[in-house]
């Protein structure tokens, strides 16, 4: 089994943390994005995520529009902006922003296994027991996911999600309950830092502000709250 490690990786700009979704879809996603200079978003099987290059333009509402239209819901994550006139909340969540110290120590999961097309499925499958947030049916797109089997179950993942420049972010974090309290979570998020910070990335992650057990299980792990966000969407006019 490989050493673990927490080697300083080199510095990166933090502020692109503030917009991830837009960074992502005009960098390492790029080649998945839909949409004009001011918004973007993934196919709809691929994931929910809006990037909005700048929600203080007031032009920006015109080009929501252009994209997706009347009575449309979008997604307006890490904002909390003033709508204009006929534009509604959806829903609005606050959430929480953690990014990587030095303090995190990564390692390997011998245990983990790499998932791909054939395991879709069973992906979905459990992401709809235990529902950590939105996956799609070419969410594992998005990056590198990983799983534990147990019985031939799939009863464990973790994986890749957003990439804004010089960060990975790390989600779809799910254990089935029968299997929990077995460090699980944290070996799979390990391993997927792991990798991210072999390639020279610094993994960062997000989560409600209402889910106090998980932040805890983060922060102890190395993980530290960088910012406090609003996790939303909007219904267009």
């Amino acid at each position: 089994m490989a050493t673990p490690t927490h080697d300083r990786v080199a510095p990166v700009d933090t502020t692109v943390l503030d917009n991830p979704a837009w960074s992502s879809l005009t960098g390492a996603h790029a080649h998945l994005a839909i949409g004009n200079d001011e918004v973007r978003h993934y196919p709809e099987d691929v994931s929910p995520f809006v990037g909005i290059r700048d929600l203080a333009d007031p032009g920006v509402w015109d080009a929501i529009l252009e994209v997706f239209g009347h009575d449309a819901v979008v997604g307006v994550s890490h904002a909390d902006p003033v709508l204009p006139e006929g534009w509604e909340w959806e829903f609005r969540v606050p959430g929480v922003q953690l990014i990587q110290t030095d303090a995190l120590v990564t390692r390997p999961d011998p245990e983990a296994v790499e998932l791909g097309a054939d395991d879709v499925a069973d992906m979905l499958a459990l992401i709809e027991r235990n529902r950590p947030g939105p996956f799609e049916q070419r969410t594992r797109e998005l990056g590198r996911y990983i799983g534990i089997r147990r019985e031939g179950k799939l009863v464990a993942m973790a994986g890749e999600r957003l990439h804004p420049a010089g960060w990975t972010e790390i989600s779809a974090v799910a254990v089935d309950p029968d299997q929990r309290r077995q460090g699980l979570a944290s070996r799979l998020v390990l391993d997927v830092a792991f990798h991210i910070q072999q390639r020279g990335d610094r993994a960062f992650l997000h989560t409600a502000e209402s889910n106090t057990g998980a932040i805890a299980a983060y922060e102890k792990l190395g993980f530290a709250l960088r910012r406090r966000l609003t996790f939303g969407a909007v219904r267009t006019p």
